[in-house]
């Protein structure tokens, strides 16, 4: 039957009148004629199997495909062929036959160079243009005929528009549709057939006003009885029955509007056609039913603005949710209507959004929302989760300012966010889908950068993080301290692990839930960078979370694994020395010693870690890795890692070095040349006071100056104070013992006698220069 329904075409031959006439009906395959001699196209009658056509393909004729479905080419000049088909599959397998003998590729749509057939298509377009087309009276005889002429109007764009603009002026369609109780009476499937045939022909057209007339309340009912009868299949669909016995339609709250009942009635109807009946948009070009789309999403529109409108409906809608009385099955009705409200308001543009979400606001749907969320009932949490993402999504700043302020006059156990923490963490879903879910939208409620850019307020973002850090973090993370507490770990060291329990490592349900509050935490070290870091250090939360990585879950191990590495990720000192102190990359190595030789994403991410390091050349670490594990980790020569970092200690150890001689130089340099500053100094007030207290005293007699050193040997160690001493001034003077008739006033040549106390070389060269006649030595004065 398939075969048979993908070769089913009709035939078309272009008359004088370079009109389109339609020949017959029949079933199309290609073979080798001996007559012809080359491959051809023949098509039999569907009625009595005669031979209604026979075409050799020349290797140099023109074809052409359009729209999937058709096949056109000229025989003759003015004798054009066209074959429509009524399956894709059967004109594609054609149109690979005709493209193997032209030697082309079958992805193509013209064989060859069309100029006269684009000439005889404009001809044609301007004979449709100037001439009109009349479409036969409605009637069960012609429909064949009408199917005919309507298929053929697609062959090109005038002729689609021309016929869109006939069946709107005629109001030829309700007419049209009258004749499908006419065939449902007689028992005709053929007429049936061809009504389907005309009806997706009309939806094709893609035109508003056609729609309008289609989806009227008049007509939309009758458009679903002649979509039921496809030719493809073998039984009929019962549309019309699922929507007016099954599909039915309940108000939470009466719509007294006509109007708006109508136009919800005619969207359901609408989106059922597209979504169910018509075959899969693949089947089609992507725009063939663009102003279908654009046509429910207008009625959505309405939809949202009629009931917005409304004063009285979404009030009493919200004060049902927000009493704690209503009964399950009630609220269930009406978290389903705001679901679907919910889902129309997307198509609203951004202003109106506002103004809707400040409405519901004002009508108090997150009190709505949180009485929801904390029922047991799972579908009306999991309607009420889908409405909050909805919120969220839209403007999460809303969200954030009623936590906030609802802080003010509830405690922690009883804010909205630890209700949306705990259905997180006590999920019952073995995939945890549910808790997936509210993790999410806690991500978007943390994703404070965004209040930078849409409201540009600082302060929302400060205010909402240091409440989140001190309300509502340790709700979060106390699965993760349950799990990892000393009372946990050694009971699993004494008992053995055991699977089922809540708190063991490796229990699947538990792990899942730890690698959500992992993700979470990881997003936070990289976007709360200073609240993250005080809480990770007060709390030794990095220690906490690398007891994880003894789970059997390795998912559960490579999260741990990522957290680590975003915080190490961040360079920062604090938690470089905080990981140095705890020693906390021993985990990390005992995990890559316990995988062994293994090649896996765990030893891939442990491996990337440390490269991460080598390569970003943190000191610190560096240096802590290869003085506390390179002996350890040296056997790993498959990658070049811990040579690298070793290669990176010694660089750094001697760089060390380096900067300590050239500082130990510098340092010597600086002092010495200090030194030598001060003895010049010394030197210098030195010779100014020889210069200024000199006498002047004649030579000596030889034996009388070595007797006079001899005596002043001997009494060296009586006379102390003969010595020249420093005065307390501090003014490099030097003072010197005179003698008792010096200290009168009269001169002593022995008392008087000078000697130096420093032999400097420079001083014989000041003599050699000053040898001039001894003057007048003058007297010393005390």
């Amino acid at each position: 039957f398939s075969e048979t329904y993908r070769r089913r075409v009709k035939l078309y031959a272009l008359n004088e009148d370079q009109l389109w006439s339609y020949l017959d009906t029949g079933y199309v395959y290609s073979t080798y004629v001996d007559r012809l001699q080359g491959l051809s196209l023949l098509v039999r009658s569907e009625s009595d199997g005669s031979l209604i056509l026979e075409s050799k393909i020349h290797p140099n004729t023109p074809y052409k495909k359009k729209r999937g479905i058709l096949i056109v080419w000229s025989e003759a000049e003015n004798h054009g062929m066209a074959l429509s088909f009524k399956d894709r599959a059967g004109c594609r397998e054609i149109w690979e036959d005709i493209c193997r003998v032209q030697g082309i590729e079958p992805t193509v749509d013209i064989t060859q160079d069309l100029l006269d057939i684009s000439e005889e298509e404009e001809c044609d377009e301007m004979s449709e243009t100037g001439r009109p087309v009349e479409l036969p009276n409605c009637e069960l005889n012609n429909l064949e005929e009408i199917a005919n002429l309507v298929t053929m109007a697609f062959v090109s764009h005038t002729g689609k528009e021309r016929l869109a603009l006939i069946l709107e002026k005629e109001d030829y369609i309700p007419k049209l549709l009258q004749l499908l109780h006419t065939c449902e009476t007689l028992g005709d499937i053929e007429g049936l057939h061809q009504l389907h045939e005309i009806i997706i022909r009309i939806l094709l057209l893609n035109k508003t006003f056609l729609f309008e007339i289609m989806f009227s309340d008049e007509c939309i009912m009758n458009v679903m009885g002649c979509l039921e009868y496809d030719p493809a299949l073998t039984q009929p669909k019962r549309h019309r029955e699922f929507l007016t016995q099954h599909a039915k339609f309940k108000e939470v709250v009466p719509i007294t509007n006509c109007e708006l009942r109508q136009k919800i009635h005619q969207t359901y109807r609408v989106q059922y056609i597209l979504n169910i009946i018509l075959p899969v948009p693949s089947l089609f070009e992507d725009s063939c039913l663009s102003n279908l789309k654009t046509f429910i999403f207008f009625n959505k529109v309405e939809i949202v603005h009629m009931l917005q409108k409304d004063n009285k409906f979404l009030p009493q809608v919200l004060a049902q949710l927000k009493d704690k009385t209503t009964d399950d099955d009630k609220r269930r009705e009406f978290i389903f209507f705001f679901k679907e409200f919910c889902s129309f308001s997307q198509t609203l543009q951004p202003q109106s959004k506002d103004a809707l979400l400040k409405t519901l606001t004002q009508l108090g749907i997150l009190p709505a929302l949180k009485i929801a969320i904390s029922l047991d009932d799972v579908q009306i949490r999991s309607a009420a989760t889908d409405i909050f993402a909805c919120l969220v999504e839209y403007n999460p700043s809303v969200i954030r300012e009623f936590i906030i302020k609802e802080s003010l006059w509830n405690e922690d156990c009883n804010l909205f966010i630890n209700l949306v923490i705990k259905r997180m963490i006590c999920d019952t879903d073995q995939e945890l889908g549910n808790a997936l879910h509210l993790m999410g939208l806690l991500r978007s409620l943390l994703d404070a950068d965004s209040v930078l850019v849409t409201r540009n307020n600082n302060c929302e973002r400060s205010e909402f993080l240091h409440f989140f850090y001190k309300h509502c973090m340790h709700n979060l993370i106390a699965p993760l301290l349950d799990t990892t507490s000393e009372d946990t770990c050694e009971e699993d060291d004494i008992l053995g692990t055991d699977k089922n329990s809540k708190n063991c490592l490796n229990n699947y349900q538990t792990a899942q839930l730890l690698s959500l509050i992992l993700e979470l935490l990881t997003f936070c070290v990289q976007h709360h960078t200073y609240y993250i870091k005080n809480y990770i250090l007060n709390k030794d939360l990095l220690r906490r979370v690398l007891i994880l990585m003894n789970s059997k879950q390795t998912f559960l191990i490579l999260c741990a694994l990522r957290f680590m590495r975003s915080i190490i990720g961040i360079k920062d000192e604090f938690y470089n020395r905080y990981i140095i102190k705890g020693n906390l990359l021993e985990p990390v190595v005992n995990a890559l010693l316990e995988n062994g030789s293994r090649y896996n994403m765990l030893n891939s991410a442990i491996l990337e870690l440390f490269e991460y390091i080598r390569v970003e050349n943190i000191k610190s670490l560096v240096t802590h890795i290869v003085e506390k594990f390179y002996e350890t980790l040296e056997w790993i020569e498959y990658v070049q890692t811990f040579k690298g970092l070793k290669m990176k200690y010694e660089q750094e150890k001697d760089r060390q070095s380096q900067i300590q001689k050239k500082l130990n130089f510098i340092l010597y340099n600086k002092i010495f040349r200090k030194c030598d500053r001060v003895c010049e100094k010394e030197e210098t007030c030195y010779k100014e006071n020889i210069e200024e207290g000199e006498a002047v005293m004649q030579p000596l007699e030889n034996d009388f100056q070595v007797h006079c050193m001899e005596t002043e040997k001997t009494k060296e160690n009586k006379n102390k104070e003969d010595i020249p001493k420093r005065t307390t001034s501090g003014d490099n003077k030097f003072t010197f013992p005179l003698s008792v008739g010096a200290t009168n006033g009269t001169g002593s040549s022995t008392g008087s006698n000078i000697v130096g106390l420093v032999d400097y070389p420079d001083d014989d060269e000041e003599e050699k220069e000053d040898e001039t006649p001894p003057m007048k030595r003058p007297h010393l004065s005390p």
